[in-house]
């Protein structure tokens, strides 16, 4: 049986509202982040009809943690369904870590162009080590078969990128909505939207 996976971006933060990064850093879920973890979780349980036999993996930051047991909430799973996987926490962004990105681009505007423009943040984790870690978590053979990750925006757009054997700047032109979530199988990557919220 080839793995399926279910992945899910936490729901909008303080920050995401104002374009402020988090990279390892956090900040609270706003109401309609809450809203948006909690009908990933409706939406989740629709597409699945039975949450038996799947597992959970989790980014180990609070954003993550307060998302997935939402979504755990909807599916009916207990608490021992979730767990802490660092391999899948959101890069790590230096010393650019909660500063707005309006802010970095007055201040550095060959930013506005770039597509890899996460990566130039002094101090900052470097993509080699992002994708070394999404390969680690997609190869490894003792993760379950059935499997809902809840991760993180820039994150999950380069796990999809490298499941799709993408490279180069097309590693960083997917979507990161907080309104929809992404079936992994069999090679494919399937969006799937959630009804009643917005991003």
């Amino acid at each position: 049986m080839s793995r399926t996976i279910y992945l899910l971006r936490h729901g909008q933060t303080e920050f995401n509202t104002v374009r402020r990064l988090q990279g390892r850093c956090d900040s609270p879920l706003t109401a309609l982040g809450q809203e948006q973890a909690s009908a990933m979780g409706e939406a989740l349980r629709a597409e699945l009809g039975s949450a038996d036999g799947w597992a959970m993996r989790v980014s180990p930051l609070p954003r993550a943690q307060a998302s997935a047991a939402r979504v755990a909430a909807a599916l009916g799973l207990p608490g021992t369904a979730m767990t802490t996987d660092e391999r899948i926490i959101e890069a790590g962004f230096g010393d650019w870590e909660q500063q707005l990105r309006a802010d970095l681009v007055a201040q550095h505007p060959q930013l506005e162009t770039a597509p890899d423009w996460h990566f130039h943040s002094p101090n900052g984790e470097k993509l080699t080590e992002v994708l070394a870690r999404i390969d680690a978590f997609l190869n490894d053979t003792a993760l379950p078969q059935k499997l809902i990750v809840v991760s993180h925006g820039l994150f999950g757009r380069l796990l999809r990128a490298r499941y799709l054997g993408l490279e180069g700047d097309a590693l960083f032109t997917g979507e990161m909505p907080q309104d929809a979530f992404y079936r992994l199988h069999g090679g494919d990557v399937t969006r799937i939207d959630c009804a009643g919220v917005t991003a």
